[in-house]
């Protein structure tokens, strides 16, 4: 096969999977090129919160917490389980035991991490649960990035970190969250008086991969060049076929080709068919399932196709995507209900579990978060902060306002008496400071967007100060979590469980090693990078 251009590792896909799969070819001492199907670069990661779910990590070991190897298994075993040859003990051994090698070889190069010591696991009562076992880049410069900055998928350059965003959602009714909010003005304010342009959560993350891969290492990273085919010559994938300023062009990849290029979000035909929705994605509109379907047709096998990082959304609009919301629904003074008025889970629990319970409950909605006047003066609602969007979502009715709860009811097409009934049972807990429905507030993980000032229980408080609101809520989603079957190097399989020799594939373009759950917080993340290191290690000493 003659070639246009070869290198050791072509990866495809610029998020998380395919920055860590190359760094560790550069640490490898090989050459690599990254392949971006759009004109932006750093995919879901970019758009994402950045954390990464890394149980047992050195950062932990040097802060003196209490983590091991037995324990974080122990975990996954209790929250995972066992969901196909994807959540193997194989594959949570491998992840479990790469954490310690992506932290070390990303530090490095110069990445920067701090730990989230207070977010929770997502199920810390659990045998081999915590807190704080999630990391983070700290803010991140982007001048340092030049001209790439102008085409990346972040939405802004904002100086925020992980525990910063559950405190700012209380910015004007706690001290705590009017200190850390104050905390983020300076740290802005810093850095504009130091030059900087400082960037955290994905922004900050993605962009510190761009400097150690492509500034400092001189890896190649070519945008709007979508993958189009694999090359296979005896049975071994040895290059791809991209298009590229509007021609075909053929590279070789003489140690593997890595298939990192995000899940299937928004295409909306393997969504009716794989999800039974069209689906209300927040990850990169590059997201199509090329990749998977090309890695299919070669002989790769999928798993968990069906399912998706679940969650809640704010109904899309003229002027907005779908917006997903993790604090504004756990605040106290608000409540979900399905489209009779009814409670149907706790609204506090993991994002994942909430749009399960939806799609159980009733795929097709709507769903209301309905709250009181409380929760509009003292928590921060991210969907609300865009007055354009807030009038489209008054014209279009996603968001109303009425005096009377009765008004509200009639608003939204719900019965009054049925809505006001939930609302009084609803009220009664909220007193009683115990969800005897569903349990709100009973886990270390639903208090963590809570209101410690409110008793008896900081996620309940209740609606009864008008005027009221309600907002429609879609079942929404952080991407997809199906794709490519693959084992603990990240090696693609066929479905009798051989190698497809020369093929790996990481983050959301694989089948998750989390399974159908999210253990906590940056479980998507947390995978991608450990997998992407382990494949670039095998390519390095399998050739």
């Amino acid at each position: 096969m003659t070639f246009d251009k070869s290198y050791d590792v072509v990866v495809v896909g610029t998020g998380a999977a395919g920055f860590a799969t190359a760094l560790g070819a550069i640490d490898e001492g090989m050459s690599v090129l990254l392949l971006e199907s759009t004109a932006k670069w750093g995919g879901n990661t970019a758009m994402s919160g950045g954390g990464m779910w890394l149980p047992a990590n050195p950062l932990m070991a040097r802060d003196g917490v209490s983590d091991s190897r037995a324990e974080a298994l122990t975990y996954l075993d209790a929250t995972v389980g066992d969901e196909g040859r994807a959540t193997s003990r194989e594959r949570k051994e491998a992840f479990v035991d790469g954490v310690a090698d992506f932290v070390e070889t990303a530090q490095k190069y110069g990445m920067e991490f701090v730990r989230a010591g207070e977010y929770a696991d997502y199920y810390p009562e659990r045998p081999g649960g915590k807190i704080g076992r999630a990391l983070e880049h700290k803010p991140f410069d982007v001048r340092r990035i030049g001209d790439w900055w102008k085409s990346t998928q972040a939405p802004a350059a904002l100086p925020v970190l992980t525990d910063d965003v559950w405190l700012l959602g209380r910015a004007w009714s706690t001290p705590s969250g009017f200190r850390r909010g104050a905390q983020l003005v300076f740290r802005a304010a810093g850095g504009l008086v130091r030059g900087a342009k400082l960037a955290g959560i994905g922004a900050g993350l993605t962009s510190s991969f761009l400097e150690a891969v492509v500034i400092k290492n001189k890896a190649e990273l070519w945008l709007e060049s979508p993958l189009e085919d694999l090359v296979v010559e005896d049975g071994r994938v040895v290059g791809v076929r991209v298009t590229r300023e509007g021609r075909q062009v053929t590279i070789g990849a003489r140690r593997g080709v890595m298939l990192a290029a995000g899940g299937f979000d928004h295409n909306r035909e393997w969504r009716r068919k794989f999800h039974g929705i069209n689906g209300s994605p927040s990850g990169a509109p590059g997201n199509l399932g090329k990749p998977i379907d090309i890695a299919m047709s070669h002989g790769a096998t999928a798993e968990l196709l069906d399912d998706a990082w679940w969650g809640a959304s704010v109904a899309p609009t003229s002027a907005s995507e779908p917006s997903f919301i993790v604090g504004e629904r756990s605040f106290p003074y608000s409540m979900m209900v399905d489209a009779q008025g009814d409670r149907f889970a706790n609204e506090s629990e993991s994002y994942v579990d909430l749009g399960h319970h939806m799609l159980e409950h009733d795929k097709a909605g709507p769903y209301w978060m309905i709250a009181d006047r409380r929760h509009a003066r003292r928590y921060l609602r991210n969907y609300l902060l865009d007055p354009r969007a807030k009038k489209a979502m008054q014209r279009e009715g996603v968001y109303f306002k009425a005096d009377t709860l009765e008004e509200l009811a009639r608003k939204i097409d719900v019965d009054p008496a049925r809505l006001t009934s939930t609302v009084e049972r609803f009220n009664g807990f909220a007193r009683a400071g115990v969800d005897a429905d569903f349990g709100r507030g009973n886990s270390a993980y639903d208090r963590y967007y809570s209101d410690p000032t409110v008793h008896p229980n900081p996620n309940l408080g209740p609606l009864e100060r008008g005027p009221f609101t309600a907002v429609k809520v879609v079942i929404g989603d952080l991407g997809t979590k199906g794709g490519v079957l693959t084992d603990a190097e990240a090696r693609a399989l066929r479905e009798d469980g051989t190698v497809l020799e020369g093929l790996y594939s990481a983050g959301n373009n694989s089948a998750s090693v989390m399974g159908r759950t999210y253990p906590g917080p940056g479980s998507t993340i947390g995978p991608a990078v450990v997998f992407g290191l382990r494949a670039a290690r095998h390519m390095a000493r399998d050739n």
